[in-house]
């Protein structure tokens, strides 16, 4: 998946944001905004190219004021539309600098 094509559709305003993607962003005070802005200055961490309805990949950005987020992105290459599926605050103990999960078996 390509960031600019993620990129370039928020900018043009082509977005779906799924029902559990405003919830999460409600739970975690996350603006879509923010979530944007991370998206512009991110970087694909994870992509699923098998994902249906369209292929997807989990997004790792910040926030305003520096702090984490991560945003998963379908993209549809037909009409170049993207989909925010979900967006959240990186749990510290799940992941590493971010960007690598932690194995589910280690402890901090």
């Amino acid at each position: 998946m390509n960031l600019n094509d993620i990129i370039d559709a928020i900018r043009h305003n082509r977005i779906r944001i799924t029902d559990h993607a405003d919830e999460e962003a409600q739970a975690d005070h996350l603006s879509f905004d923010e979530i944007f802005i991370s998206v512009f200055q991110g970087e694909i961490i994870e992509d699923y190219p098998t994902d249906k309805p369209y292929p997807s990949c989990l997004i790792y950005g910040e926030t305003f004021s520096k702090e984490p987020v991560h945003s998963v992105w379908a993209y549809n290459p037909e009409n170049q539309w993207v989909v925010l599926i979900t967006a959240y605050r990186p749990d510290p103990k799940r992941w590493i600098d971010w960007r690598r999960r932690r194995p589910k078996d280690a402890t901090l």
